[in-house]
């Protein structure tokens, strides 16, 4: 694309190889400097992704195809257009200067099927690096702009595919609509059962492929070889299909398993009109609105702050929500007052003028308000108060000999729980021994006629606290609930805790609100936060609220560097600026190797980058890690852990980044259990994503049911399953049992042999084993599960290169709790960032003493 306009060739396979150097790919010419180092991005890919009910379409109907790929073309050349006009490369010395983008050049891979070959038609952009700027110099693209781009291009797809009016009266045609979430309403119920059998394949691919590895001394194998291997996966799962895979074929097999699934799917359906909100009748503020709360929702990570892509894409996916179904160039001017709107409801943390389009420094004002007002209400919660000596602890207890066991800050936290102040804050490493301090300082507190309730983020967090410590316990939401809070939902989506009055009437019950009754609090009683890292700001100062009118003390007791809250983070940091007694334990008992427990300390929080270096080399040297030589062979090695230590009996947790990579381990788990005779697979329920559910299986429940006694995030053995009734027994505690229906199983039950870090964190295990795919929480969670081993895999071809990226993933970002520290990490990031010519000729980083009329509200 060369200003603005399109232009296509075809590439041979020698010539692309060529072009993905960095030379062109005819001549032969190279392109500016070559950066030749093996961790250099050569291109950077987008997919067009769009939902899979679209690909079902295309494939029942020849008209529908050829109107997805007309589609899927427009909204490629939106893409490219976007990333021309947004891109930039960089100038200048450190790179300073800003220089605009008249050429860049992108492959375009096209696909009708996924890698298990299912109809999913998507397209990769191969975005290349080398890019011609405006002054006529190859250089590589900003890379950072670049990636952070990348939720305008996301949203770009979410607009196409809503509201472009020919694909959506094509549909129509058909007798199609696209439900809520954006899926043809009329094919959702035949996504799930698809998808599920695609889940089948990829655990015989990844089999199928180690067994290849296994049979040519550890190589990988060939482009030829993977797509053998890929056809026969889908041919073991799927019984009875044709050997030879060609397109007709497939077309037809696709087509049998539809109509199997659905009948109506073979006969054509009746039109039906195509329904529009009209431009003019949209509600801007509404959607300046909506645009906000998306940018917000996922600047969780940022401290709150989000960039003015953020906003546009925000803006972009809300009127994609919206009904409206006009041509894309309609709907520029709608787009561009809904962000001008977003952008004046929000705080602009920094006044200058010329502010890059990628730079976070907005904050939604809702967000603003939560973190002045959750400072001043730790303020007034932080009342002034003593902590109990040691001697006044062991009067008290029940068994003096946990007062003996605990080491001088375990003391200190359990006088701080038990005495007078008003916050209380305890952090500490995983392993620190909490459950005899709480213990300790429950009998201290009932020996003042005071009562201590146990709550937490989790039931399961608050029930495993109340069984060991013996004090009342409960989630802390439904702690907030009984005293009348509700969360709640905008017509723009925000979420927000609101609260019934005494006598007034719950609108999702009907019911009329009495009081509390279950959670009944007092004067000087103390409720603690169990977890409390996982506690998001809006919670914490729901309870904080609720704290100060019911004259109660506060107990934050956590580690803000385990996993963190979905919402906003902070919570916990914040309570330990603002605390009357702040306590930090510093010895750990969980591991059975002192010098590794010493080692989990340091791994916690390393000084800096050379520090996390350091620690990541101890960690291969005393044989913590493990090196793979690809993504296969690592879920390989931690499939083979599982059996390693399920041998000897004992229990391994497998921690994974992400929940797709955990499900694809438990299904390779599963198989090879039923392979090896240890699960019979006759006898079955269907879990959650219609995962199998065999007896024996490691199961997890991700739903409260007080009816049962099941928690969320609890992990259970499948013990036995009838037509009506599904047996659990916890896996940590064989005289626990539950029995839940079928119907919950479907919905909320799901294979737990690994786990992301929110599942396992609060588990303690005799090993543990660490994905390559976690941040620097998951790293340090998952390899302080294990009491006799833990292990990272790392995918690195040498020692040095596993260093180096176990150093890189434990350096964690700072969490910005006041709004001086989110000022201050904008400006860092605005002086990193590429600015124009003009700006760099004058005062390079003096910002203006006045903001300009529109972009925000300053602060």
């Amino acid at each position: 694309m060369t200003d603005g306009a399109i232009a296509a060739d075809e590439l041979s396979a020698g010539a692309l190889r060529v072009w993905l150097t960095g030379h062109d790919p005819v001549t032969g010419e190279k392109r500016g400097s070559q950066r030749l180092s093996a961790d250099a991005d050569l291109l950077l890919d987008a997919t067009l992704n769009h939902p899979k009910s679209y690909s079902i379409a295309a494939l029942l109907h020849p008209e529908l195809a050829s109107e997805f790929e007309s589609l899927q073309n427009r909204l490629r050349d939106q893409i490219l257009t976007t990333w021309l006009n947004e891109l930039n490369a960089r100038r200048g010395h450190g790179g300073l200067i800003r220089e605009d983008i008249t050429r860049i050049e992108v492959v375009e891979l096209d696909h009708r099927r996924s890698r298990a070959l299912d109809p999913h038609a998507h397209r990769h952009l191969w975005l290349n690096v080398k890019v011609l700027g405006a002054d006529g110099k190859w250089s590589n693209v900003d890379s950072r702009v670049a990636m952070k781009l990348h939720t305008l291009i996301n949203a770009e797809g979410d607009l196409a595919a809503r509201t472009d009016p020919q694909w959506l009266a094509s549909l129509a045609r058909h007798g199609f609509t696209l439900d809520d979430d954006g899926e043809v309403a009329e094919l959702a119920s035949v996504v799930r059962p698809l998808s599920r059998r695609s889940a089948q394949i990829e655990v015989n691919r990844a089999r199928l492929i180690a067994e290849w590895s296994a049979e040519h001394d550890g190589t990988s194998p060939s482009i030829r070889v993977l797509t053998q291997i890929d056809r026969r996966a889908w041919a073991m799962s799927r019984p009875n299909k044709p050997a030879h895979l060609d397109e007709l074929s497939w077309e037809a097999t696709v087509r049998g398993e539809l109509a199997s699934l659905d009948a109506r799917l073979a006969v054509d359906r009746a039109p039906v009109p195509l329904v529009s909100t009209p431009l003019h009748a949209l509600d801007l503020d509404l959607l300046a609105h909506a645009a906000v709360v998306d940018a917000d929702e996922r600047s969780t990570r940022t401290g709150g702050r989000f960039s003015s892509f953020d906003l546009r894409a925000g803006a972009t996916r809300a009127l994609a929500r919206s009904g409206v179904v006009a041509p894309r160039d309609a709907l520029i001017a709608t787009i561009d007052a809904i962000a001008e709107k977003a952008h004046g409801t929000c705080v602009r943390l920094m006044t200058d003028a010329d502010l890059p389009g990628q730079v976070k420094a907005f904050m939604a004002t809702e967000t603003v308000r939560l973190k002045i007002h959750l400072a001043g209400s730790l303020d007034a919660l932080a009342s002034p108060g003593r902590s109990l000596l040691p001697q006044e602890l062991r009067r008290s207890a029940a068994f003096p000999e946990d007062v003996d066991q605990l080491d001088p800050s375990q003391l200190a936290a359990a006088g701080a729980i038990a005495g007078a102040g008003g916050l209380v804050t305890v952090t500490g490493p995983a392993g620190a021994g909490k459950t005899t301090m709480l213990r300790v300082a429950f009998a201290a507190l009932r020996s003042q006629h005071r009562q201590m309730l146990v709550v937490a983020p989790t039931r399961k967090a608050a029930s495993v606290a109340s069984r060991e410590v013996g004090a009342e316990a409960s989630s802390l939401h439904a702690l907030l609930a009984d005293h009348g809070y509700r969360w709640t939902v905008d017509a723009a989506g925000a979420e927000a805790w609101t609260r019934l009055s005494v006598g007034e009437s719950d609108r999702d019950t009907g019911a009329i609100y009495a009081g509390p009754s279950r959670f009944v609090l007092r004067r000087g009683d103390r409720i603690v936060v169990d977890e409390a890292g996982m506690v998001d700001l809006q919670t914490e100062a729901a309870l904080v609220g609720l704290a100060i009118e019911q004259q109660v003390g506060v107990a934050m007791v956590g580690d803000p560097c385990q996993a963190l809250p979905v919402g906003h983070a902070g919570a916990m940091a914040s309570a330990v600026r603002c605390a009357t007694a702040s306590v930090e334990l510093g010895t750990v008992h969980r591991f059975s190797d002192p010098e590794y427990a010493a080692l989990t300390l340091r791994l916690r929080e390393p000084r800096d980058r050379d520090d996390a270096l350091t620690i990541a080399g101890e960690l291969l040297e005393r044989g913590h890690v493990q090196r793979a030589s690809g993504a296969e062979e690592a879920r390989a090695a931690m499939v083979a852990a599982y059996f390693e230590w399920h041998a000897r009996g004992k229990r391994v947790a497998l921690v994974s980044g992400t929940n797709s990579e955990a499900d694809a381990i438990n299904d390779a788990i599963q198989q090879r259990r039923v392979d090896e005779g240890e699960l019979d697979s006759t006898v079955l329920a269907l879990g959650m994503g219609e995962q199998r559910l065999l007896v024996g299986d490691t199961v997890q429940t991700r739903r409260n049911d007080p009816r049962t006694g099941v928690e969320n995030r609890a992990q259970w053995v499948v013990l036995g399953i009838r037509d009506d009734r599904i047996t659990l027994v916890s896996a940590s505690d064989s005289g626990e049992m539950r029995g839940v229906s079928r119907e919950y199983a479907f919905e909320h039950v799901q294979l737990a042999y690994a786990s992301t870090v929110h599942g396992i964190q609060g588990e303690t295990t005799d090993a543990a084993v660490v994905g390559p795919d976690v941040d620097a929480a998951g790293l340090y969670v998952g390899l302080t599960r294990g009491r006799h081993h833990n292990t990272a895999i790392t995918v690195a071809r040498t020692d040095e290169e596993a260093t180096a990226q176990l150093g890189a993933t434990m350096m964690r970002g700072t969490t910005e709790l006041t709004l001086q520290d989110a000022i201050r990490a904008a400006h860092a990031e605005l002086r990193r960032a590429a600015r124009e010519r003009e700006v760099q000729a004058s005062a390079p980083w003096i910002t203006p003493s006045a903001s300009p009329s529109h972009g925000g509200r300053p602060l």
